[in-house]
């Protein structure tokens, strides 16, 4: 069991959250490179943080007529969503916040992204952000629902919506092995919340960056971070939703979870290079049509077997 409610780790949490996001940005920018067939130098990794410094003294773009506050607060919102939702996060024995709906909580602040986005699409008063708010949206609802089902295989299986119960019921085999199609779909779930990969619709390049086409300075910092962070913190949870947690043998539990967290992280980045941007209206279609049926049917089967018990 994990012990919650130590005061150093509402703070370690956050921490945490962002060397992964660190790692994952600078081994993205590692792969850039290597396909590019550019050296891979130690410059080549830090790139993206050079950036930073650079987005802190930029001013921010001013347009005719923008609803400042709406833009600011939704950029605000995507990162301070992301850092929130590590709370219920376990990383071996330890965890900021145990709350009996911990599963909740989560898919709770991956909602909360979308106030976010479709504020950041809203708030500038032009026509490439506002549609990249709206191609947000359309994805929302067709990948939510899955990702929906996805959560409540795993809830169902541990019969309990506390992230500790559902990797503590996985001694002996993983949820990822008997209920695959929900990890499958989870996956892909960070993917679209993280608006990266196959998912990039809402910031695509035909649009002009989308959702970030008028984002500069800090609110695009803020964004971007934001993508990351949530794409370090879907593959925190994936560990204790579906790899059994901190569960392993001779290693601390802590261990075993960053172990965990870095494969996913790693398998997430590598896919997004890989798949190629989905159109909002094809993946619609195949949402309702294959995914949603088969979640449903995912979530049968772990109910089934609470029933047999």
């Amino acid at each position: 069991m994990s012990e919650a409610g130590e005061w150093w780790t509402p703070l370690a949490a956050p921490g945490l959250l962002l060397v992964l996001a660190v790692l994952a940005t600078t081994g993205n920018a590692v792969l850039d490179a290597r396909s590019a067939g550019r050296p891979v130098t130690l410059a080549t990794a830090v790139r993206p943080l050079l950036g930073v410094p650079r987005a802190l003294a930029a001013q921010p773009r001013r347009l005719p007529a923008p609803d400042v506050l709406l833009w600011r607060a939704g950029a605000v919102t995507v990162p301070v969503a992301a850092v929130l939702s590590t709370l219920v996060i376990p990383v071996g024995n330890h965890v900021a916040a145990d709350p009996s709906v911990g599963v909740v909580w989560f898919n709770a602040m991956e909602v909360l992204t979308w106030a976010g986005l479709w504020l950041v699409g809203w708030g500038p008063d032009s026509v490439f952000s506002l549609i990249g708010g709206y191609r947000f949206l359309a994805l929302g609802l067709a990948y939510e629902l899955p990702l929906m089902f996805a959560l409540i295989s795993t809830a169902t299986g541990a019969q309990s919506l506390r992230v500790n119960d559902i990797a503590d019921a996985q001694h002996g085999l993983w949820y990822a092995v008997w209920m695959p199609v929900a990890f499958v779909v989870y996956l892909a779930g960070v993917l679209a919340f993280s608006f990266l990969g196959p998912f990039a619709y809402p910031a695509g390049r035909d649009l002009a960056g989308g959702v970030l086409a008028e984002a500069s300075g800090v609110d695009r910092l803020l964004l971007q971070a934001g993508r990351w962070l949530w794409l370090a913190s879907g593959a925190a949870m994936a560990v204790p939703l579906f790899l059994g947690g901190g569960a392993g043998p001779g290693l601390p539990g802590w261990v075993w979870s960053l172990v965990k967290t870095l494969l996913v992280l790693g398998l997430l980045v590598w896919v997004m290079r890989r798949v190629p941007v989905a159109r909002a209206d094809r993946y619609v279609e195949f949402a309702w049509v294959v995914l949603i049926p088969l979640t449903i049917a995912q979530t049968l089967v772990p109910a089934l077997v609470v029933l047999a018990r």
